[in-house]
């Protein structure tokens, strides 16, 4: 089985000034090919910590991905750098070197000598290609082993590490190639530590399938993973693996692989001909921002609402000043009514509102922070849910939109009913 390290560079990454996303997208995509990973780093600009991060990834892993300082200026040394870690002299790559001069008058940028750096690669190399920018990438071998360079652009990796990176590993090593097939459960309302507890008596390992737990707040995704021979023998385990999991936690489960709360709550409302008016005091427009994420929201969204202040929910909505003062702006109540004034105001089948505290500050003994009131009004009836979150102010907005969402869902599911 091949293993393969990860190694990121610049010193943006290690003065966390950016954040390193392309170690996580490297990750993702090596699980998925069935190739662990044995270590990832990150290091600066800098030639002594990219050959000693060179040689404890290469004493762990036979590929190592690297990302980062591929650029035209001084502090991109990662050519220069990995070139003299092998020994290696620098070469220029005429057709290389056009291609980007072609590239800057394609798109009326001023040339300065030092782009043509972009051009430079170690003797022997094997040049990838960077289908979105300048600075092509390159692979070298040294005793059965490879390293790959790439951009550290995440647009460019992002593009790179499928059409040029995997293709060249599965070539150099066709020996490891297996069939991965993956599937993805995402759930809510359940801890991390949960659901592992609701999965230890499964017993996937007999399978033959690998269970992952990665908690992506606010929700809480269980990955299956089969490495098999042919197609048809991983999906056979992956079907009575994801059994096992449906019998334990289905009613967690809102989405299956790349499918997304929005985008389930989204294919239904259009399918279903409905549509949907938000009010959002407490998260401030996340739930509207969501669901204008997917392409084709008008054809179900008609307006949302950021009612924050009191005299908003009065003005716009409609909620009589007198409920505010006797239940407060963040009760039962008020949540109801003002699910059933944004709907009534932009006359739509339905209308889903929240109201909420989310921190630090404005709790009570009777409502503390975290509290949360999700209402949705459909003509005939208004559904409520009271929630207690438990986070900082940001992360219950986050969780606040999910579980609105989340009703919202379960409503077009045909799971109806009223609580507190």
């Amino acid at each position: 089985m091949v293993k393969v390290g990860i190694l990121t560079i610049g010193n943006e990454l290690t003065s966390g000034r950016i954040q390193d996303t392309n170690s996580a997208l490297i990750a993702r995509a090596m699980q998925e090919q069935g190739w662990p990973v044995a270590a990832m780093l990150s290091v600066g600009d800098d030639d002594g910590a990219i050959h000693e991060a060179l040689d404890f990834l290469l004493a762990r892993a036979e590929a190592v991905i690297a990302t980062g300082g591929l650029g035209p200026t001084a502090d991109d040394i990662t050519t220069a750098a990995i070139a003299g870690a092998f020994g290696l002299s620098l070469r220029m790559d005429e057709s290389v070197l056009a291609h980007v001069r072609d590239l800057f008058a394609k798109r009326r940028l001023p040339w300065t000598e030092n782009n043509a750096k972009q051009a430079l690669f170690p003797e022997g190399a094997e040049v990838i290609a960077n289908p979105t920018g300048t600075a092509a990438g390159f692979a070298v071998r040294r005793e059965g082993k490879i390293v790959a360079v790439i951009p550290g652009v995440p647009a460019e990796a992002k593009r790179m590490l499928p059409e040029g990176v995997i293709p060249l590993f599965r070539r150099e090593f066709p020996e490891a190639a297996l069939h991965v097939e993956t599937a993805t459960f995402k759930l809510f309302g359940i801890p991390e530590a949960a659901v592992d507890a609701a999965m230890a008596d499964a017993d996937l390992a007999a399978l033959g399938v690998a269970i992952g737990f990665y908690p992506n707040l606010p929700e809480n995704h269980i990955v299956l993973t089969a490495r098999t021979a042919s197609a048809e023998e991983a999906a056979a385990k992956l079907r009575e693996a994801g059994a096992r999991v449906k019998e334990r936690l289905g009613k967690h489960i809102f989405a299956h692989g790349q499918e997304t709360l929005e985008g389930n709550v989204a294919r239904m409302l259009t399918d279903w001909g409905l549509t949907l008016a938000v009010a959002e005091s407490c998260t401030g427009g996340l739930i509207t921002d969501r669901l204008t994420d997917i392409p084709g929201s008008s054809l179900f969204l008609e307006r949302g609402l950021v009612t924050y202040s009191n005299a908003a929910k009065i003005a716009l909505l409609g909620v009589p000043e007198e409920v505010i003062a006797a239940h407060g702006a963040v009760s039962a109540e008020t949540a109801r009514l003002m699910a059933e004034g944004v709907r009534r105001l932009a006359g739509t089948h339905l209308g889903l509102a929240v109201t909420g505290i989310a921190g630090p500050t404005g709790g009570t003994e009777a409502k503390p922070v975290g509290t949360v009131h999700v209402a949705l009004a459909d003509g005939e009836t208004t559904l409520f849910r009271h929630h207690a979150l438990r986070w900082d102010r940001r992360r219950n907005k986050i969780a606040a939109a999910q579980i609105a969402l989340l009703m919202l869902w379960r409503y077009l599911s045909g799971e109806v009913g009223d609580g507190g």
